[in-house]
């Protein structure tokens, strides 16, 4: 199941995968959110497909799995606004990167880009970078 804002689907083919994240060791992926759920940083990757520089973050987050999980998309929303502002923004600061589009998704395991499992519960949202915040957009 694929949830976001908007009703498109997204599409994208990867330029550059996994960018290192700047002095973490695996175990500091583990990124805190507003929720408390545990997401965790799987993959960067620069998408120039739309015909413009995407930077997609995908995150492992357990708790939003349809069986078992106690975060709602509701409350996934939150997250994700939060690692935009305080994590994406300095990532993409600290590697020079200036994409159009940031994609964050959230998925209750990890999926390899690209494939389609209908039982994994995803959550995508895309943002406009604008100076120090992260505009919503509806893709």
């Amino acid at each position: 199941m694929k949830i976001g804002r908007g009703t498109k689907a997204a599409r994208a083919f990867p330029v550059l995968l996994l960018l290192g994240w700047p002095s973490w060791t695996a175990a500091q992926q583990v990124v805190p959110v507003p929720s408390g759920q545990h997401v965790e940083l799987t993959e960067v990757l620069l998408d120039d497909t739309p015909g413009e520089t995407w930077a997609r973050f995908r995150f492992v987050a357990p708790q939003i799995a349809r069986d078992g999980g106690d975060i709602s998309y509701e409350t996934a929303i939150a997250d994700m606004d939060a690692l935009c502002r305080g994590l994406i923004l300095p990532y993409l600061e600290e590697y020079d990167l200036d994409p159009r589009r940031i994609v964050i998704s959230l998925s209750d395991r990890d999926v390899p880009f690209g494939a389609a499992d209908p039982d994994a519960t995803q959550f995508f949202e895309a943002y406009r970078p604008n100076a120090a915040d992260c505009i919503w957009e509806e893709f």
